[in-house]
């Protein structure tokens, strides 16, 4: 028998749905809270939710807008026990779900139809799209309106349910069930409803389309033609959502078949450039901007604008101006650098993970995770209430919430159009610069604040396509622009130290003495004094400029050192939360190329005082403390030896630091309710440890004895693919950071790690493993592995012999590397190196193996540098030759061209490539109809540095 509810229970779990969002009552929310969890144990909790939220009429003394907002709940939470209990849910309560939820597709609130969506998607997730096989056709059936029945409501939710299916079981759709791919039945559907006469199925088909664009599936390449088709129907639709899919469509066309929009361009700008120039619709402006920005980065496409830069580029500058929206936020800011910042004005900041390269040179990889913050279940059903609505009923008001209350902060046709004007102008050049010097004329000294900022604007964003353009200028308008820094608009004062920082490169690379006085010293001086404007949005352009023109500048700045270092340092003890985070971008940055000139006494004595202090303020579990202990490794690194005082105490925080993150992680993973440990506390303090122990050589010896818990011991766990015989998942940023740590130690404090080598090794044989990576973790994989290869290279170099144990291991992962084709080239590279160095201590095992890896091994190295690791996994390379001179026939041409053209050799490995050849000369029977097989250059090269 089919189970029925009953009133009495359906009454009470309304009751209690209720009073647990009663955020005016906090005891009969607690009281509710408890009841829902006891409630929850029951075996027909999710038939209950599932009725209250598909059927409208409510039980007796509840409203009819109270039972409303309780449907909303019993769909969130329905969706929430599905999602938990994954593929263990009765079979008795998935076959009442399916014979129910479609009722709610039918309800007259959309709120209801998008609930009921969210529940259908959560089931098919879960359970597989070929769980229920018949749902996908009675969604396609309702759509179409089969029976003639169902009104535009309902099929506007069956649409938006199909939308929710494709964006959560993308991929799956996509995939072969026996000669079935649900993907190829979807998209010629899915397309015909893109003539649907209701607006938001139209716009919602469209949409889908765009979901499978990027994956140049072929389920939705066969149907292109018909694809183009209907966008040119659809281009002047009277619908702005279905408009702006039509521009995302025509964008990811220029990625996937720019040859179905090479012969259309002239129509598409035109389309285009008539959506943009609709800046009541911000959004659609926005989608139809994104085409120059995508055909301006397209190889072929993008010559096809030139002929309209005269009609594109006037559209762009117009979409550069503050709406008047924009304006009324934003305008007329006063001094605001004395009121503390709130925690949604600080950006989420994440861990820069540090790859080795061949050269010995480490290179930063950004972190692209997201963060969500921890919730508590009520919050968490609320912020579900948000969502079921806010594709609806989207309210500006509520972006604060999101912390997107300044649109600055987010991506919108301002910023975009400049981007695009940035693109086009490096790819056509002059003809830019012509098109907008007399909008610049007219409007950079604008008297109304907004057409002046726009100019600004506009000429910071040519500076790379243009200069060549804007230099005959730059003596007029460096002066003034260095004006506007005092403006009294700081949105103007604000773009205007973007704008300088984007030209400090020429002014900083003058030649003449007296010109770089002229223009360089005031600009570098007015961005210095704008780091302490008295508006915190002028304070981070400020120091975000500087940083620029540091880059630009590098090394030109050590005359300017000292009073750089001393703004930096007022800066530190004015700056808010969120400002300090693009200060200590400022420090890192001088720091990296200033080099050791930081390391000067009355320098030091200047910085370190105030950084230590605010090394002291920020707490452990502050997401400032990222930042700043990347800051300080940079520091580190700079000061080299005088980085000694400030050492010990920072070494042993980060000690405790990993350790508490690693009792967090081990705690999380036996119970999953817990908060999971933010994993960039462990890669910035990883990292400040590398560069501390870089930075004091073998001195950091010391500091590595005297931790608590042992040093090594928190290192092999955090190398380690397990924690707790559990699944670790410390991120492979977490990994990185370790072997880049690893192979530290082995340069500079080995006679503390010998000791840990035999556990160290076999994690690290384990990690070289490319096998065992991931579709889904190649890139960041593969970046892992990188670092194990250069740290395995380096404690082969200080190994020796001593490596005899794991030889045999080590060849196998490292020649699967080398062999193995679409492979990151630092990863082959460093792979080599280490095989390379381990024939130093190990040439007699690796002998036997030279025939195998002799070719790939050359060819890997044949883009190195010439570096010290290069120069030493030949000398280990040449050592194996010579166990096994036979074994290069097939690839001795390829070796003599390696060494004659090895300009830079150290005296060991010239040595050795002269004993080499020498060698080859007696063994080779007819020596010179070998070497005519050998390019004249190489030969004659071979011939003057070792007289063969």
């Amino acid at each position: 028998m089919a189970w029925q509810p009953e009133e009495a229970p359906i009454r009470e779990l309304a009751g209690y749905l209720k009073d647990s969002l009663d955020r005016y009552n906090q005891a009969a929310q607690r009281h509710a809270s408890e009841m829902l969890q006891q409630a929850s144990q029951s075996p027909d909790i999710n038939n209950y939710l599932c009725y209250i939220l598909v059927h409208p009429n409510p039980p007796p003394n509840m409203a009819v807008a109270e039972y409303h907002v309780v449907r909303c709940s019993a769909g969130v939470l329905l969706k929430n026990n599905i999602l938990s209990s994954g593929r263990a849910l009765a079979p008795a309560f998935i076959d009442y779900i399916k014979s129910e939820l479609l009722l709610g597709l039918r309800d007259p609130h959309h709120q209801i139809r998008n609930y009921t969506g969210n529940v259908i998607t959560e089931l098919l997730r879960i359970g597989g799209v070929m769980s229920w096989t018949d749902m996908l056709a009675q969604l396609i059936s309702l759509v179409e309106n089969t029976d003639g029945n169902t009104t535009p409501e309902t099929q506007e939710g069956a649409m938006g349910a199909l939308l929710k299916v494709c964006q959560d079981s993308k991929d799956e759709l996509d995939e072969e069930y026996d000669g079935y791919r649900p993907l190829s039945i979807l998209i010629p559907k899915f397309l015909l409803f893109t003539q649907h006469p209701v607006p938001k199925v139209r716009m919602q088909a469209l949409e889908i389309v765009n979901i499978y664009l990027p994956t140049k599936t072929q389920s939705i390449l066969v149907h292109i033609d018909t694809l183009i088709e209907s966008l040119f129907r659809l281009g002047n639709d009277a619908d702005t959502g279905v408009r702006r899919e039509v521009c995302r469509a025509l964008v990811h066309l220029v990625d996937i078949r720019a040859d179905k929009i090479a012969p259309h361009m002239q129509g598409i700008v035109t389309y285009m450039l008539t959506q943009q120039k609709n800046t009541a619709e911000q959004d659609l402006a926005l989608d139809a901007a994104e085409f120059w920005l995508t055909v301006g980065e397209h190889e072929h496409l993008r010559v096809g604008l030139g002929p309209y830069l005269t009609e594109i580029v006037p559209v762009l500058l117009a979409s550069m101006v503050y709406s008047e929206e924009d304006r009324a936020r934003l305008g007329g800011g006063g001094d605001d650098a004395d009121i503390e910042d709130r925690a949604e004005d600080i950006r989420p900041n994440f861990a820069k993970s540090k790859q080795r390269l061949p050269n010995g040179e480490s290179v930063e990889v950004f972190d692209q995770r997201k963060k969500s913050n921890g919730k508590t279940l009520g919050e968490g059903t609320l912020d579900d209430l948000s969502d079921g609505e806010i594709d609806e009923e989207y309210d500006s008001e509520d972006d604060s919430y999101a912390g997107m209350d300044d649109p600055e902060d987010r991506w919108n046709l301002r910023k975009c159009s400049a981007a695009a004007l940035d693109v086009l102008a490096t790819v056509f050049h002059q003809s830019v610069f012509e098109t907008i010097l007399p909008y610049l004329k007219e409007n950079i000294r604008h008297p109304e604040w907004p057409y002046r900022e726009a100019a600004v604007l506009a000429l910071g964003a040519v500076a790379d396509g243009c200069l060549d353009g804007v230099v005959p200028h730059l003596p007029d308008l460096i002066p003034y622009l260095i004006s506007l820094l005092d403006d009294p608009e700081p949105l103007v004062r604000q773009i205007t130290c973007w704008t300088l920082g984007r030209y400090s490169r020429w002014a900083s690379h003058l030649e003449n003495p007296a010109d770089k006085q002229k223009y360089f010293e005031p600009m570098m001086g007015g961005i210095l004094n704008k780091m302490l404007d008295g508006n915190k949005r002028v304070q981070e352009a400020g120091a975000s400029a500087f940083a620029n023109l540091e880059e630009q500048s590098k090394d030109l700045l050590k005359p300017y050192i000292e009073p750089i270092v001393r703004q930096f340092v007022v800066a530190m003890g004015r700056y808010k939360d969120r400002n300090m985070f693009i200060l200590y971008d400022c420090i890192q940055t001088l720091a990296e190329h200033v080099g050791s000139i930081l390391a000067e006494k009355p320098l030091v004595d200047i910085l370190m005082p105030a950084l230590i202090n605010r090394w002291k303020l920020v707490k452990d579990d502050s997401r400032e403390l990222f930042p700043l202990l990347e800051c300080l490794s940079y520091v580190a690194t700079a000061l080299g030896r005088e980085f000694a005082p400030f050492a010990g105490p920072i070494f042993l925080r980060c000690i405790n630091i990993i350790h508490q993150n690693l009792e967090l992680q081990m705690a999380y993973n036996s119970n999953s309710a817990l908060d999971e440990p933010d994993k960039d506390f462990l890669v910035t303090s990883l990292d400040l440890l590398s560069a501390v122990i870089q930075a004091l050589d073998s001195a950091s010896a010391e500091l590595i004895s005297g931790t608590t818990p042992p040093f090594f011991q928190l290192l092999t766990v955090c190398m380690a693919k397990k924690l707790a015989d559990k699944p670790q998942d410390l991120s492979n940023d977490v990994k990185q950071s370790s072997y880049a740590l690893l192979g530290d130690c082995a340069i500079y404090v080995f006679e503390q790690l010998h000791p840990f080598l035999p556990n160290i090794m076999d994690l690290l044989i384990q990690q070289l493993g490319i096998q065992s990576l991931s579709d889904t973790e190649s890139d960041t994989g593969y970046s892992v592995v990188n670092n194990a290869c250069w740290s395995c290279g380096e404690i082969a170099l200080k190994q020796g012999s001593g490596m005899a144990p794991y030889v045999e291991k080590l060849y196998n992962r490292l020649v699967e590397i080398i062999q193995t084709p679409e492979i990151p080239s630092s990863v082959t590279e460093n792979a080599a190196v280490a095989l390379g160095r381990i024939g130093i201590g190990s040439c007699d095992e690796l002998a036997p193996h030279l025939e195998s890896f002799a070719y790939p091994f050359l060819d890997a190295l044949q883009k190195v540098a010439e570096t010290d690791e290069k120069d030493t996994a030949l000398k280990g390379f040449c050592m194996v030759v010579g166990r096994n001179p036979e074994a290069m026939e097939s690839c001795l041409v390829p070796f003599f061209r390696a060494i004659a053209r090895y300009k830079h050799a150290s005296p060991e490995l010239s040595a050795l490539f002269r004993q080499t050849l020498i060698g080859y000369k007696s063994f080779i029977t007819d020596f010179d109809l070998f070497m005519s097989a050998i390019p004249a250059p190489d030969r004659e090269a071979l011939k003057s540095k070792y007289a063969i």
